[in-house]
């Protein structure tokens, strides 16, 4: 279902201007998220605190497959995705 390119885009390193944090995402997340990243923040580097803050305000269009990846892995507590859903963010 999800292409082997943005999976190998996920595991990439790129750098972006104004970002130099890096937060490493796991394979599970990588892989389940590859879709909501191209679509929603593919102008960010990878595993930089630009995409991060990207896919975090993104919240309410995330897939379910993303969101429920993000909350298996800890980024994101569960109380935290139902508390998005019932505000609409």
């Amino acid at each position: 279902m999800y292409s082997r390119l943005l999976v190998a885009l996920f595991g990439l390193a790129l750098s972006t201007v104004g970002a130099t944090a890096q937060h490493t995402y796991s394979k599970g997340v990588q892989k389940a998220c590859a879709n909501d990243y191209k679509r929603l923040c593919g102008q960010y580097g990878i595993e930089t605190e630009a995409l991060r803050l990207c896919m975090d305000s993104a919240g309410q269009r995330l897939t379910k497959t993303c969101a429920d990846a993000l909350v298996a892995d800890g980024e994101i507590s569960k109380q935290e995705v139902e508390r998005r859903k019932r505000s609409g963010r």
